[in-house]
């Protein structure tokens, strides 16, 4: 057993104040050194990734503005300095390189297992001051409005003149001073690739400011990386030693560069007998550009997050990406014979480069991401395919992209193939009662609205009267007829329309688009949106095992049975406590937990009275239980809109939990790791629209396991559209009619593309509301099967906030978390949680209840 550190609240730091170049002061508390400093003041919007970020040389003289609030909740790993030296995932640099950190909201406790300390000892550590306590909302909005400018942290009454970091060549303050070799076998322990004269094949790259996780792509791929200072002498270096090169990311002007600048332009400028293949990254980008006599610019506020989408010159595909830049390459200015690779989707910036009959390229985003999505990691395998063709063939290769050939080639980017749908049958909502709120409403009136846009005729069956969708002027034509098999068939049969969507009325739709697969082609009408032989799969939990597998995907060990004989024998060979879930079931209908055979032969009983099989799987209770909401298009461009955590560990149904919207515990490792396997899912299985997938996540390791996946609009996903501004079920509408994710505009700014990833400046906190106390003989204890009747979204900047707004929506008898009368036996309730424990957890808090006990009860996890 992992212990994980919490940390205690020391005493708040000396006052502190941010000062602009414009005037403009922000008063907050220092928790980091206790210095003055002066820098270039910018706003970065990733929700994750604090320890990466930090160490990211890009930032050297920077004052870093975080737009997410909340700050320190995982606290900061282990950082001996063997360990740093030995490129450690969690960091990118052996040391904290921004001038100064500004931030909302500052947590001292934190809770992760592998976290040595909070966030503050570590900038204390580094010699790095950092205030909280500042309305970062409001400073990113003057930046944005009046371009990134010159700031200073005064701490006490230290003040310091104002510094452009800009003005100096920073690159020598993050660059090595000595050529240093990495190999595969000691960096990422595997088997380098071997030239054809039998050593190892070796890229030469520049150091302008290297990122860690730049050296493990490489090696992880089998290269030998030779890193070198920014001003190395590369026509020094024999040309036989090396296959090719790449220049990295780094801070600062590219343009005082010029020993850099002077060996790259040497370097594509030999002839193709001599030359080598050329990859750079942000700044390494920016010189390639300079280096073949482009020009650039200074940003007025720069691009810093994880959510940027990029869009592919060639391809058309978009990628979300990882930027973090204040320059930019003028694509105006790019010479004959050099192209635009990629462009940013939202403001038209490069993002970019490629020569067309030489294999030099280079892009301005991060593809090795850390902090950020993974989607564009696939450029190194271009890279290092491209380096390991020349080398065995002894000549310059052009460059190979996905979707698009070789560079040297014109690209055709496939047509829009636009459903030729005129009428739509949009299945609705079964009648509302518990298990089926009114979510599926909100779903099915987007889904409505969406395709009137496109100007379809919307028919609607859908029971429930008093509904929005339902309205009278939103569907063209309604039904209020039952949503079953024999109602639909019927109104297809008379109304004849092209298409149809099973996806927006929960449960109850799905089930009917399963029982009429058969039909639908003889009836003429098209199913939209993602397959039903997909929906299939993921009800089918034996199915859907064996496509997790066949992509090396892990899921709970489980088995499935169509008897009870058939159930008694996977759980003997699995082991108790198991849980049993129903196939096609709303709610978690007839599932459970049993911890013997007792228990499981009555859970049986009732699952196989609403469904014909029920998986029997391994019990992961007291696990992590993490959603991440999930879009693909027909075009394979893929994005997770909000990814939500359950304060209840796993063992309590998603409806009957607290949720909490980002994430608050998930370092960037989790949650990337979880959103890489999200979309890998999602493609696998061949969604198109939007999906729910749940994991569960073991709070001491990174062991995942992929419970389910909801391949329609589930009840989270109008909590998702909700938490976000993103319309989910809207945007999914258009993607079944085959419109790509880049072609939709974004609903909130009309200016840019739904082909993003919200990044949220709050946090949004949903409970349950439940009526237990009119029913007298149920069990009020809380498990896998939904018993909630509706719900209460908050949002605000902290999460005390949040969950005291919340608490005090659901009912006006509660004052929010504080000391009660509710509960008697606080133990049992901690144990065994019916709707009362969160009243519990105040009361025992009250009573001297320390965290860890609380916790070691509970299973909650502590940083809640």
């Amino acid at each position: 057993m992992v212990t994980m550190a919490v940390a205690a609240r020391d005493a708040s730091g000396p006052d502190a104040v941010l000062e602009l170049a414009d005037g403009t002061t922000y008063s907050g508390i220092n928790f980091g050194a206790a210095r003055s400093i002066a820098g270039e003041c910018v706003f970065q919007t990733g929700m994750v990734g604090y320890t990466e970020s930090l160490t990211d040389p890009s930032y050297e003289g920077q004052i870093l503005v975080l737009t997410y609030p909340l700050i320190g909740n995982y606290g900061v790993p282990e950082r001996l300095q063997a360990e740093l030296d030995s490129l450690p995932s969690e960091f990118e640099s052996s040391r904290i390189h921004i001038a100064g950190l500004v931030v909302a909201a500052y947590s001292e406790e934190y809770s992760h297992f592998l976290a040595r300390s909070s966030l503050g000892a570590w900038l204390k550590e580094n010699n790095v001051p950092a205030i909280y306590g500042v309305d970062t909302r409001a400073l990113t909005k003057r930046i944005r409005d009046k371009g990134s400018m010159l700031g200073r942290i005064t701490i006490g009454n230290q003040e310091v003149p104002f510094s452009d970091p800009n003005v100096q060549n920073l690159v020598t303050q993050v660059s090595l001073k000595k050529p240093q070799l990495y190999t595969p076998s000691s960096v990422s322990k595997v088997e380098a690739r071997k030239h054809v004269s039998g050593r190892p094949l070796r890229v030469v790259a520049f150091d302008v400011g290297m990122k860690y996780n730049q050296i493990r792509c490489f090696t992880s791929r089998g290269i030998e990386l030779l890193v070198v200072p920014w001003d190395y002498d590369l026509a020094s270096h024999p040309a036989d030693t090396y296959d090719g090169v790449f220049v990295s990311n780094g801070p600062g002007d590219p343009s005082l560069l010029t020993p850099t600048i002077t060996q790259l332009n040497r370097l594509i400028s030999l002839p193709a007998s001599s030359a080598k293949p050329v990859f750079g990254i942000c700044l390494g980008h920016q010189l390639l550009a300079l280096a073949a006599g482009a020009k650039t610019s200074k940003m007025k506020y720069g691009n810093r997050g994880h959510n940027i989408p990029c869009t592919d010159t060639r391809s058309g595909r978009c990628y979300i990406t990882s930027q973090n830049h204040g320059f930019q390459v003028e694509a105006s200015s790019l010479p004959q014979g050099w192209h635009e690779l990629f462009i940013n989707a939202n403001d038209g910036s490069n993002e970019g480069i490629y020569c067309s009959n030489m294999p030099f390229f280079s892009v301005q985003f991060h593809p090795e991401s850390t902090p950020g999505p993974r989607d564009t990691e696939f450029l190194f395998d271009v890279f290092i395919e491209n380096v390991a063709s020349c080398a065995e063939t002894s000549s310059l290769v052009p460059i190979q992209l996905p979707g698009s050939g070789p560079v040297n080639q014109p690209a055709v980017p496939p047509p829009i193939a636009r459903v030729p749908v005129k009428k739509v049958l949009v299945l609705g909502s079964g009648g509302l009662s518990i298990g089926q709120a009114g979510e599926f409403d909100y779903s099915g009136s987007q889904a409505i609205k969406a395709l009137k846009e496109e100007g379809i005729y919307t028919v609607l069956v859908n029971p429930n009267i008093a509904t929005i969708a339902t309205s009278k002027g939103l569907a063209d034509k309604v039904y209020f007829l039952p949503v079953t098999p024999e109602f639909v068939r019927k109104i297809i049969k008379y109304e004849r329309p092209d298409g149809i969507y099973v996806t927006f009325g929960g449960q109850t739709a799905l089930s009917v688009g399963i029982a009429l697969k058969d039909e639908f082609e003889s009836l003429g009408c098209r199913v939209l949106g993602t397959p039903i032989e997909t929906i299939i799969m993921t009800e089918d939990r034996q199915l859907f095992a064996d496509a997790m597998a066949e992509i090396g995907e892990r899921c709970a060990q489980s088995a499935s049975a169509s008897t009870i004989d058939e159930a008694r024998a996977a759980a003997k060979e699995i082991g108790f406590p198991v849980i049993v879930r129903a196939a096609y079931a709303l709610g978690g209908l007839g599932s459970g937990f049993a911890q013997n055979q007792e228990q499981l032969d009555a859970l049986c009983g009732k699952a196989f009275a609403t469904s014909p099989q029920v998986l029997v799987e391994k019990s992961m209770k007291g696990w992590k239980e993490i959603e991440y909401e999930v879009v693909r298009d027909c075009r394979d461009n893929c994005i997770t809109v909000c990814n939500m955590e359950n304060f209840d560990p796993l063992g309590i149904h998603t409806g009957d939990s607290i949720v909490i919207a980002p994430s608050q515990t998930l370092s960037d490792q989790d949650y990337n790791m979880l959103r890489t396997t999200a979309i890998n899912v999602i493609r696998h299985l061949g969604v198109v629209g939007e999906c729910n997938i749940q994991y569960a996540l073991n709070p001491t390791s990174k062991e995942y396991c992929i419970i389910e996946v909801n391949a329609r609009l589930s009840r989270s996903s109008a909590l998702a559209s909700k938490a976000t501004g993103y319309p989910l079920a809207f945007i999914a509408a258009k993607l079944g009619l085959h419109i790509p994710l880049n072609a939709i505009s974004n609903s909130v700014t009309r200016s840019t593309t739904a082909c993003f990833e919200p990044s949220l400046d709050y946090v949004v906190v949903k409970i349950p509301r439940w009526d237990l106390k009119k029913f007298s003989r149920v069990s009020k204890l809380l498990s896998s099967s939904m018993k909630s009747v509706g719900e209460v979204m908050s949002i605000a900047r902290t999460f005390e906030e949040a969950i005291q707004k919340a608490i005090r929506a659901i009912d006006d008898s509660f004052v929010g978390f504080a000391p009660n009368g509710f509960v008697d036996d606080i133990d049992e309730e901690l144990v065994n949680p019916t709707d009362k424990r969160i009243f519990a957890i105040a009361d025992a808090l009250q009573r001297g209840y320390s965290v860890e006990k609380i916790w070691e009860m509970s299973n909650i996890d502590r940083w809640f």
